[in-house]
């Protein structure tokens, strides 16, 4: 099996900066792996709340995720700053495909990557609908354009 090289910065679209906590730390020293699933879900989230296209607590229509992975390229410790960018990749009706980079400040090549599906259901019934109107114009902005 060959395996991919890391991605660069330049690869993704939009960036959220996170600090890696104390708690963020396994046994061996390093971020544990779940912790970079959170970080994915973070960023993109917070994306949405930061532009006014989710509410936590209101948003009739949420995006949950439906498929994810993670794939490691070298070790994050606390305490570091990091950038997790992330990018569309498929846009679908009621889905949309992240792919995500995660890296230590001042390195251009991601430490970690992977991605995640988002599926869009209506909060009362957990049922597929489209994508709000306002959620799909600003993830077009994030497709990779090749």
């Amino acid at each position: 099996m060959t395996r991919q090289p890391p991605g660069c910065r330049a690869d993704y679209r939009a960036f959220d900066e996170i600090t890696t906590r104390w708690h963020d730390n396994d046994i061996y020293g390093h971020v544990n792996n779940v912790v970079y699933l959170a970080w994915f879900d973070s960023a993109v989230n917070g994306f949405l709340v930061r532009r006014g296209l989710l509410s936590l607590a209101e948003s009739p229509i949420i995006g949950i995720v439906a498929e994810n992975s993670c794939r490691y390229h070298a070790s994050i410790s606390f305490p570091e700053r990091i950038a997790v960018g992330f990018r569309v990749a498929h846009l679908g009706t009621s889905a949309v495909r992240y792919e995500i980079g995660v890296f230590r400040a001042g390195d251009d090549r991601a430490a970690a990557e992977g991605h995640f599906v988002h599926v869009y259901v209506d909060r009362a019934t957990m049922r597929p609908v489209a994508m709000p109107a306002a959620v799909r114009a600003a993830l077009t902005d994030l497709i990779i354009k090749t």
